[in-house]
């Protein structure tokens, strides 16, 4: 996950290009990290010292870990810690950035110092972005005290499905307050009782298109057919979304009304007269907006 948030940066500086953005992102879905950059990053290994061992591993027919306690650079212990951290998904991008060249360590941490100042994040706002843990990285896009706590709880419950449903690496955009949204195509849910608000995923077909293939594990053409298919799909994950919040709101004791999905795949405006939000999720770089209106006085136009 945070290869897709650092890369769009070094994608937007032009350090990398989109199609390389996405090249690395599809590298670093299936890779292991390497004992040599997880020794140095961790402090444990000098950069000579992973040089030796990858020099004595191009001689010799052992693995980097035994040529290291043999050297001794690592003990046992240091070697067990270092696999288990082989999926770091930090190390994963910053192993997949130096081997492909395009930067060296130290470059990385002066573009993470960028990256920070330009995104307007703490120091431990990145720190969590880096372990890739959601219920950490959601907070950093919801820093508002006007937000209700519930919907902080939705929004987080939302972003968790899409990890488990979606795509484990999308990408969350910042929470923005608005009076009105035009859609593409959307699709809709309003809940009732307890919590009274109006939820949908709107954007443009592509990212419907993209929000449905993830959920749905099928693809979907650009036939007015299909496109309403793509929109049933996009549903159908807001009801399941929806249904386990009402769900979890319901083991204490509040109540919570789903009424029948809506979708739309005409041009449609939202307006609210009261307070709406946007959140923007990003699959495959495609944007989907999460829209909430709060309480009864809104309309579509």
């Amino acid at each position: 996950m945070f290869g897709v948030y650092f890369g769009k940066y070094l994608a937007e500086k032009g350090i990398i290009t989109s199609e390389e953005y996405k090249k690395l992102y599809e590298t670093t879905k299936n890779s292991r990290v390497k004992l040599g950059l997880l020794g140095v990053e961790s402090g444990l290994l000098t950069q000579e010292q992973a040089d030796e061992i990858n020099h004595i591993q191009q001689q010799e027919d052992k693995r980097f870990g035994d040529i290291a306690i043999e050297k001794g650079y690592l003990t046992d212990e240091d070697v067990s810690d270092l696999l288990d951290r082989q999926g770091d998904a930090y190390l994963l991008y910053i192993q997949a950035l130096t081997e492909g060249g395009f930067l060296t360590l130290d470059e990385i941490q002066k573009e993470l110092v960028g990256y920070r100042k330009d995104r307007h994040i703490t120091t431990f706002d990145l720190e969590a972005i880096k372990t890739g843990d959601i219920d950490r990285i959601v907070p950093i896009f919801l820093k508002s005290d006007e937000i209700p706590a519930f919907l902080k709880e939705y929004i987080a419950l939302t972003a968790r499905n899409f990890v488990r449903f979606v795509d484990r690496f999308f990408r969350m955009g910042h929470i923005e307050k608005v009076n009105e949204y035009t859609a593409a195509r959307y699709a809709s849910q309003h809940l009732t009782g307890e919590h009274r608000f109006y939820t949908a995923f709107c954007g443009e077909q592509e990212g419907i298109d993209e929000l449905a293939k993830e959920f749905a594990k099928t693809s979907f053409s650009v036939t007015e057919t299909e496109n309403i298919d793509s929109l049933d799909a996009a549903n159908e994950f807001l009801n399941v979304n929806n249904g386990l919040f009402s769900t979890g709101l319901g083991a204490t004791g509040a109540n919570i009304v789903l009424e029948s999905p809506q979708k739309r795949y005409e041009k449609t405006v939202i307006r609210s007269g009261n307070t709406m939000y946007k959140v923007p999720f990003f699959v495959e770089d495609r944007e989907i907006n999460l829209i909430i209106c709060v309480g009864e006085d809104w309309r579509l136009e």
